[in-house]
């Protein structure tokens, strides 16, 4: 039995407490179907994510078959389901891959055939089997409801949490999901608590509670819902709440809230009789210790996959899904072709032979002048024109990077907070979007270097060049993907990825020296500044001294820029796994 005693959710709105959950008192049997339903802004949602762990209750407790979750810990992974209003699911991905990935994050499998009989059992009890190989993409509303119904199912959880999963469907197919709803509680004992905001087919439901304001205003029978309210139609209730306080309606069913309860209990020994509803599969544990036999084997056989494990299904998904979307393979194949090419359109100059002064003494002091201008003005051309493209491959590689994180994790938020509330290892998530990107940014750094150096060969140690361009690559994709895993939505991850892309330039100095006593700030977070710098003390002697006869920014040594774009890398990373760690949940 699920109980709710006197739990409350509180929130600090304009300097006062107030309780989103007001001294919510239910008990939900085992192979219970129960609707939570009320007005707009009545707590229905908070009350389910409450119930789920979402919310920590500010008062009150939760108690799950004699535990209280308050204080003995939370439900595990295997125990609770929660189907939200958004879908699940990703949309290049068929459903039967869908359903396969979800159970691999979220069930540890002996075998493949005991992982395909479980997918199979899933998609047939939610009726999806005969469009298992059909894309998430092409499904209609109701097929997509079912969906994350079955990728809920896969851990067999003990209590189902559905909010507003009936939402935007036409009337056939809400009905249909409700019965589906309604069968799901019949088998093994399951409780499903469903969230809805229409009073449509009630009487599909064992239970209705009724919130009013955070309060608990009835839950009782169906059939007794009009007549505890007066009406004679449902659709009278909302409007029959908003005439009396909350607070009236909360101390009314605190009144006849045993004789209701005996009601529920009656029709739930009918069901059991009628054989509608087992008795052994709703049997309470007899003692403590059958209690942790039972606990130990729900947790060997629905024991969470291992960091591996959920690694390489996170990776292989990653990867389908990219190579699925056209729009995102013609854009990265785009930017490797284009890029390039334009930093070659710009590299003629850069070729240009940097003249000596003589060795032999010009007796005409005026002749002697004239060579000194000539030489240093073609020294500054290359210098200045090496200087730049450099410059230039280093702030495309850092668009590069913007573009290949920015919206990596704030884009399937939803999804990520889903799937972890699931059980997935946030470690596993962040390891599997490192090595994804890791390839784009190996390709597309080592492509930049060999082409660029093919068509305008690069005027000093071609390796030490390759590393920095790396390494520039590298550091802006991980800040990216640590502001992307630290903001709540993908238009605020890449407006801000946008903007520190925008400002490498100015702030690297490498164009126009800044002064002294803001250089002396920007400089050590800039990492374009770094890439540079390491790639032209890389330059031969001589073209290394035309760079310094135009640039006024004073140049560090390699190992300082290897290390500080190394500490880039690892401060972004150690952001991007509090971000991923952090509950973002809308």
């Amino acid at each position: 039995m699920l109980e709710l005693k006197d739990v409350c959710f509180t929130i600090r709105k304009d300097g006062e407490d107030v309780n989103l959950v007001d001294h919510v008192s239910i008990k939900i049997p085992k192979g219970h179907f129960m609707a939570i339903v009320g007005p707009s802004g009545c707590g229905k949602t908070t009350l389910m994510k409450t119930i789920a762990g979402l919310n920590p209750e500010s008062d009150g407790a939760l108690i799950w078959d004699g535990r209280n979750l308050s204080e003995e810990g939370d439900f595990s992974p295997s125990e609770i389901g929660y189907v939200p209003q958004f879908s699940i699911a990703y949309d290049p991905l068929t459903v039967d891959e869908s359903v396969e990935a979800a159970t691999r994050l979220r069930v540890k499998s002996r075998n493949t055939v005991e992982l395909d009989h479980r997918i199979d059992r899933v998609l047939d009890e939610t009726g999806l089997g005969p469009i298992s190989d059909r894309l998430v993409k092409v499904l209609s509303g109701g097929q997509k409801r079912r969906l994350g119904l079955a990728m809920e199912l896969v851990s067999d959880p003990k209590i189902l949490l559905c909010d507003e999963v009936t939402s935007g469907l036409d009337p056939r197919s809400e009905r249909e999901i409700v019965r589906l709803l309604h069968d799901l509680s019949r088998k093994d004992g399951r409780i499903v608590l469903s969230v809805t905001h229409s009073l449509a087919h009630l009487e599909l439901y064992d239970s209705i509670l009724v919130l009013h304001e955070g309060k608990v205003a009835f839950h009782g029978p169906p059939e007794q819902l009009n007549h505890y309210f007066s009406v004679t139609d449902t659709e009278e209730v909302y409007p029959r709440l908003a005439k009396q306080p909350s607070e009236r309606w909360q101390s009314s069913w605190n009144k006849h809230r045993d004789s209701y309860y005996k009601m529920l209990e009656k029709n739930r020994q009918r069901l059991i009789e009628s054989g509608d509803l087992r008795a052994s599969a709703v049997a309470s544990p007899k003692t403590d210790d059958d209690s942790k036999d039972s606990d130990s084997i729900i947790s060997r056989e629905h024991q969470i996959p291992g960091f591996f494990s959920q690694f390489a299904t996170l990776l292989s998904r990653r990867w389908r899904i990219f190579f699925r979307d056209r729009g995102q393979v013609f854009l990265q194949l785009a930017i490797l072709i284009c890029f390039p090419v334009l930093v070659t359109l710009f590299s003629e100059k850069a070729s240009g032979n940097i003249r000596k002064f003589s060795d032999m003494r010009q007796n005409n002091i005026i002749q002697e002048i004239k060579e000194q201008q000539s030489v240093r003005s073609d020294q500054a051309k290359v210098g200045s024109a090496i200087s730049g493209i450099i410059m230039f491959q280093v702030v495309l590689l850092a668009l590069m990077g913007s573009n290949n994180s920015a919206r990596e994790i704030a884009g399937e938020r939803p999804i990520y907070e889903k799937e972890k509330f699931g059980g997935l290892r946030p470690s596993a998530y962040l390891c599997s979007k490192i090595a994804f990107l890791s390839c784009l940014i190996i390709a597309q750094s080592l492509w930049m270097a060999f082409f660029v150096n093919l068509f305008g060969a690069f005027r000093g140690e071609f390796i030490e060049h390759a590393i920095f361009l790396l390494l520039i690559n590298a550091s802006m994709t991980f800040i990216c993907l640590a502001i992307s895993a630290l903001m709540r939505t993908a238009e605020q991850a890449s407006l801000l990825s946008i903007y520190l892309v925008g400002f490498q330039l100015p702030l690297s100095g490498a164009v126009l020296a800044l002064p002294e006593h803001i250089e002396v700030f920007t400089r050590p977070f800039i990492s374009a500044y770094w890439s540079w710098s390491g790639s032209v003390e890389a330059l031969q002697s001589q073209v290394h001294g035309a760079v310094k006869s135009v640039v006024d920014t004073s140049l560090s040594g390699q190992n300082a820029c290897l290390f500080t774009l190394t500490i880039h890398i690892l401060a972004a990373l150690g952001l991007a796994w509090i971000g991923t760690r952090r509950p973002q949940w809308d």
